[in-house]
């Protein structure tokens, strides 16, 4: 499955936020959106005019980066969302929530999206018991999500319990930190996604 393996720092600045894609880099003086603030490239410090499309461009790039989906699975979960009932916007969101590399990382069980996607790759991941290398697999309410017993002494799964014990609680997630298992005891609602994007914006971008 292909996947986006340049520099990850620099999508941060090209979106002049913090994407949180470098782990614990993310959360040092180290980060490069503190120290170089402007876009990358040549004409990076040039001042840029921003019209709607920009606008609507950048706000689908920035989903994109931090869900760490490429643009041909963008359009394949906005057409699933398009068909769902309700706001595709909405829907949009939710879908990208129930992800399973979304779900590890929300449970805390690594540092990243990125991280998350890897140790699902890797086949760390179960989900009811069955291990899971799919990242995009959506689950579903009463599923467990747990890392295999075999690759819970991994350095980098005590460094995300400890990132994540300083973080927010997942509504629609029931997470047993010390047993590496999160239960979805419901399906998220929109409103329970503390996500910083303006999904319109890309409902519109998509619908031109």
């Amino acid at each position: 499955m292909a996947r986006y393996t340049e520099a990850v720092c620099r999508l941060c600045r090209r979106e002049g936020v913090k994407l949180f894609l470098k782990g614990t880099r993310c959360h040092t003086d180290k980060c490069s959106i503190q120290r170089r603030a402007y876009p990358p490239g040549q004409h990076g410090m040039a001042r840029q005019k921003v019209t709607e499309y920009g606008v609507q461009l950048r706000e689908k790039q920035r989903l994109k980066r931090v869900y760490g989906v490429l643009e041909r699975q963008l359009r394949k979960t906005f057409r699933e969302a398009a068909r769902q009932q309700g706001p595709t916007g909405d829907n949009l969101i939710r879908l990208l929530e129930r992800r399973l590399d979304t779900i590890v990382h929300r449970s805390g069980f690594a540092v990243s999206q990125r991280d998350s996607r890897q140790l699902v790759k890797h086949g760390h991941i179960t989900v009811n018991g069955q291990r899971v290398d799919i990242p995009s697999y959506l689950v579903r309410k009463g599923d467990i999500v747990e890392v295999r017993a075999k690759s819970r002494k991994s350095a980098r799964l005590e460094i995300a319990a400890e990132i994540a014990g300083t973080g927010t609680s997942v509504s629609w997630l029931d997470i047993d930190a010390k047993s590496f298992k999160a239960t979805v005891t419901d399906l998220p609602l929109r409103e329970e996604i503390s996500t910083p994007f303006n999904e319109q914006l890309i409902v519109e971008l998509y619908s031109r």
